[in-house]
């Protein structure tokens, strides 16, 4: 049975989120950029934020009721496959939760660099924790988490 030697990710997704978070606020600190977002851009944020607490909760809430761990740094301890809920529309809600917050503050700073914050995220994110996930889920569920990629999209 696989274990948690296989994932390649070492650090949690929340963790990389917010040093990338940090990260950025440094960059907008050392190149002296004055953050004051216009309404829109405030709006907006606020209401990406949200949809993000939003996702994060119905994805926790989900796994809940499904019964199965919701820590994504042991996939092999997923005791069912859960395609319902949130998970209908997104393989990775967690992550797309903390990408739109990410994304959201960008938005909020507005500067090019800062976007830098959220790709960085995405990259990282895919190549060590979904990717080595899959692998797991697929090696313990076989055909039917095989369906279930077919038919719902990793991130959105």
């Amino acid at each position: 049975m696989p274990n948690f030697k296989t994932l390649d990710a070492r650090i949690p997704a929340p963790v990389i989120a917010l040093t990338i978070g940090l990260a950025m606020k440094g960059a907008v600190l050392a190149i002296g950029l004055r953050v004051d977002p216009s309404t829109w851009r405030m709006q907006l944020g606020v209401a990406l934020s949200q949809l993000s607490a939003l996702i994060a909760l119905a994805a926790l809430w989900t796994l809940w009721r499904a019964r199965t761990t919701i820590n994504p740094m042991q996939p092999h301890r997923a005791s069912r496959l859960v395609t319902a809920g949130i998970y209908r529309l997104s393989r990775n809600p967690m992550y797309l939760s903390l990408l739109l917050l990410l994304s959201a503050y960008a938005l909020r700073i507005d500067a090019v660099l800062t976007w830098l914050g959220p790709l960085a995220f995405w990259a990282y994110v895919t190549r060590f924790q979904i990717l080595p996930e899959e692998r797991v889920l697929a090696d313990k569920f076989g055909p039917a988490y095989r369906d279930y990629r077919h038919r719902t999209r990793r991130w959105l």
